[in-house]
């Protein structure tokens, strides 16, 4: 186990796969207690066990982060059976198929504002008063490049990114005196098993995607996952409000 956050109690939303689940085991390798949420029950419940199994610790919680009362319930349960929270990612969110501005389902707007930006919201409403409490606390928020840059057919979720980036600077900037601080995490494509899913069904999708990456290759989960543990790290102790880039050089283009 490593020592970066050792002792510490640490929230993962939407852990059950993906950068969620690959932060969930970071966390706990870092010396984290360590709560999994995920509204996939089997899913958490794989991810919460393999901490256990390799030997730190880890609890389940499934929950809908779109409902305050279940993010609520969540924060309190966490306080409840570890006393604290020292650390937050809330990186539950997902995304649509793409479709041009004016072929965007109504439905598919809403779900994507009620999961991506709504869920983040509500989770920090709940998480900082418990972290104002403490006197510390850090938080961090899954944004994507998309929430800085445009792309085409992906309006929203482009404007739910964008929308994650600025509560982020928003909240950092009113609990930056508190010792809270709060950053979001901007990824370009990661290798996923959705993405991986994509690029074995597709010869072409890979190198699509390469094609935008001046480093010409995908982000490794445990790559982001890295970012997001520094980030609640007492070695990023000066960061908040920032929205991190980790995207192999795409925005710099």
């Amino acid at each position: 186990m490593g020592q970066r956050l050792e002792n510490k109690v640490a929230l993962v939303t939407g852990a059950g796969s993906g950068i969620g689940k690959a932060s969930a085991l970071a966390f706990a390798k870092e010396g984290a207690k360590v709560v999994v949420e995920d509204i996939v029950v089997d899913a958490g419940e794989q991810t919460a066990n393999a901490i256990i199994e390799s030997g730190g610790e880890a609890t389940f919680i499934r929950a809908d982060v779109t409902s305050a009362a279940e993010v609520e319930a969540i924060i309190s349960k966490t306080v409840e059976l570890y006393g604290r929270l020292d650390c937050a990612y809330n990186n539950a969110g997902l995304a649509v198929r793409p479709r041009l501005t004016t072929d965007t389902a109504e439905e598919d707007w809403d779900r994507l504002m009620n999961v991506n930006l709504k869920g983040v919201w509500l989770c920090m409403k709940y998480e900082i008063p418990h972290m104002l409490k403490q006197g510390k606390g850090a938080i961090v928020n899954a944004s994507s490049m998309v929430g800085l840059i445009g792309l085409p057919k992906r309006s929203a979720y482009a404007a739910s990114k964008h929308g994650v980036i600025g509560l982020t600077k928003v909240a950092a900037l009113e609990y930056a005196d508190a010792g809270i601080r709060v950053n979001a995490i901007c990824p370009a494509v990661v290798r996923t098993p959705l993405v991986e899913n994509i690029i074995s069904s597709d010869p072409e999708a890979e190198a699509q995607l390469l094609s935008m990456i001046p480093m010409k290759r995908l982000a490794t989960l445990e790559e982001i996952a890295e970012v997001v543990v520094w980030l609640c790290s007492d070695a990023s102790s000066f960061v908040t409000g920032h929205a991190m880039l980790a995207d192999g050089g795409v925005v710099a283009q």
